[in-house]
């Protein structure tokens, strides 16, 4: 077990003052009441903090441009995951898929034509996230995704603390002398999960990739965590 990561004072993140000062300036509606159900206390310990894994299947990289048709959820704590209470919907997108994307995710055409437009469920979606610390693999895709489409619905963001698995296991493989011998190890959440010896996955389905973020940080909390430490030394 390596040593425990720990932030220094100046870098933790309070999202509970966040919360509340978001629940004030936030539009009355569903993103409103979100903020208002609050978050958990900076102190409290990793063990005991409600998590929630998210993966999103977009149709390309840019949150600019494309768009989320899936998305999908695992609750869950440092030693176990709820599959009971895993959801997933599908969302049908403004613009048509591109064949790359389909090649990816194979989420095809036909599949989405019936899906429900992202405005008619991100109400639920958001209720799903109320009051949980959510945890990804690459921040920047879900934050990002869903930062846009709450402007885009609401008029305003959401912001939400995550755990980013890929940003934990970059920081437990750094070594600085990587740069002048060999090649740093992939981040990629496959190469991540075998370092664990975690069984492999097929990839690109959301609520997949969901399950696997949550096995890989329970993984990483065995083996580099203090489940005992604030969840404030490890959210971002």
């Amino acid at each position: 077990m390596t040593k425990p990561l720990l932030k220094k004072q100046e870098d933790i993140q309070d999202w509970q003052e966040m919360f509340a000062q978001w629940a004030e300036e936030a539009p009355e509606g569903p993103l409103k009441r979100y903020y208002q159900a609050g978050m958990i206390a900076p102190q409290t310990a990793l063990q005991d903090t409600p998590l929630l894994a998210l993966d999103l299947e977009t149709t390309g990289l840019d949150p600019s441009q494309d768009e989320i048709i899936s998305l999908g959820l695992i609750p869950l704590n440092h030693k176990i995951i709820r599959c009971q209470g895993a959801k997933y919907w599908m969302a049908k997108p403004e613009c048509s898929l591109n064949a790359e994307s389909v090649t990816i995710h194979e989420i095809t055409h036909s599949e989405l034509e019936e899906a429900p437009r992202l405005h008619a469920i991100l109400d639920e979606i958001l209720l799903a996230l109320t009051h949980q610390v959510i945890v990804v693999h690459c921040v920047a895709i879900e934050r990002q995704f869903l930062l846009k489409a709450s402007m885009k619905i609401y008029g305003y963001p959401l912001y939400f603390p995550v755990l980013d698995t890929m940003d934990i296991e970059r920081q437990v493989t750094f070594k600085p002398w990587w740069k002048r011998f060999g090649r740093r190890p992939s981040l990629r959440l496959d190469a991540c999960r075998q370092r664990y010896k975690l069984p492999r996955y097929k990839a690109h389905h959301a609520l997949t990739d969901a399950l696997s973020s949550a096995e890989l940080l329970q993984a990483q909390i065995a083996y580099h965590m203090d489940p005992k430490a604030d969840i404030s030394n490890y959210w971002i």
